[in-house]
C-alpha cells in the first residue's frame, strides 16, 4: 500500500492524500453548480499542504477534462453555437491574452491581482446588495472591450475567469449557455496549461499520476453540482455565481495586498 501511494503522489500521507481528494471533489461540486473556480480552489487547498509545483501539477488534467465535459454537457452543436455568439469575446480575447503575455515583467503581480480583484469586489457586493448592472442584449463593442480586458489579464497572470463571468452574469445570460461559454473558453485555456507544462517540467513522470488521480473525484463533484444547478432557478443561479465570483476577487485582493 505504500507503495502505491508513493507512485500515486509525490510525498503525501494517506491523510493528505485523502484530503486532496475531498478538496478536488468539493472544486469540481463548485464547478458544476456555477461553472467556474475549480482551479481557485484546487490550488488554494492543496497548496496548504504541498509545494506549488506539485499542487500546480495535479491541477492540470482534472481541469482540462471538466472544462471539456462542461463545454460539450449539451453536444457539440450547442457548444459551437456558444462560440459563434461569443466570437468577438473569444477573438478579442485571445489576441490581447497572447500579447500581453510578453509584458509580464513589466507589472507588479500584486498590483495585477489588485486590479483585478478589486473591480470584482464591488462589482458582486453591488450586485448582491440589488443595485443592477446588467447588458440588454451583446453589444459588439462593449462584448470586445471587455474580452481585450479578460485576454489583457489572462495573458499576464493565467486569471480571466472572473472578468468573464461578470460579462456574462451582466448580460443575464441563461445558466446553460453561461456553463458552456465558460467551459469553451476554460477548456482552449487548460489545453494551452497542459501544453505549457508539459513543456516546463511540471508536469512529468513522478507528477502525472498525482494530476490523473485527481480527475475522478473532479468529475464526481461536477456531477454532483450539475445535479443541483439543474435543479435551480435563474435568479438563484445568479446569487450563487454572484456570492462566488465575490470569493474570488477576495481572493485575487488578498493576495495582491499580503501575496
Amino acid at each position: 500500500m505504500t507503495e502505491i501511494l508513493s507512485f500515486l503522489t509525490p510525498g503525501l500521507s494517506w491523510g493528505e492524500f485523502s484530503l486532496a481528494l475531498a478538496i478536488t471533489c468539493l472544486a469540481g461540486l463548485v464547478k458544476g453548480l456555477v461553472g467556474f473556480a475549480l482551479p481557485m480552489i484546487v490550488v488554494s487547498g492543496l497548496g496548504m499542504f504541498l509545494a506549488p509545483e506539485i499542487a500546480l501539477a495535479g491541477l492540470i488534467l482534472p481541469t482540462l477534462v471538466a472544462n471539456g465535459i462542461q463545454a460539450l454537457r449539451q453536444g457539440p452543436r450547442a457548444a459551437l453555437q456558444s462560440i459563434r455568439r461569443f466570437g468577438v469575446f473569444l477573438g478579442v480575447g485571445l489576441v490581447f491574452l497572447l500579447a500581453s503575455a510578453q509584458l509580464v515583467r513589466v507589472l507588479p503581480q500584486s498590483a495585477l491581482l489588485l486590479m483585478i480583484g478589486l473591480p470584482i469586489v464591488a462589482f458582486s457586493l453591488f450586485q448582491l446588495g440589488g443595485l443592477k448592472f446588467s447588458l440588454n442584449g451583446a453589444n459588439r463593442r462593449i462584448e470586445a472591450l471587455i474580452g481585450a480586458v479578460a485576454g489583457f489579464i489572462g495573458g499576464m497572470s493565467g486569471i480571466w475567469g472572473p472578468p468573464t463571468v461578470a460579462y456574462l452574469t451582466a448580460l443575464n445570460t441563461p445558466k446553460g449557455e453561461q456553463m458552456r461559454v465558460q467551459g469553451v473558453i476554460y477548456g482552449l485555456g487548460a489545453v494551452a496549461l497542459f501544453a505549457a507544462h508539459l513543456g516546463s517540467g511540471v508536469l512529468r513522470a513522478e507528477t502525472l499520476p498525482f494530476s490523473v488521480t485527481l480527475i475522478a473525484p473532479a468529475v464526481l463533484g461536477m456531477w454532483l453540482g450539475g445535479w443541483f444547478q439543474d435543479r435551480i432557478e435563474q435568479n438563484t443561479f445568479r446569487r450563487a455565481t454572484l456570492f462566488v465570483l465575490l470569493i474570488a476577487g477576495l481572493n485575487l485582493t488578498r493576495r495582491g495586498l499580503f501575496g
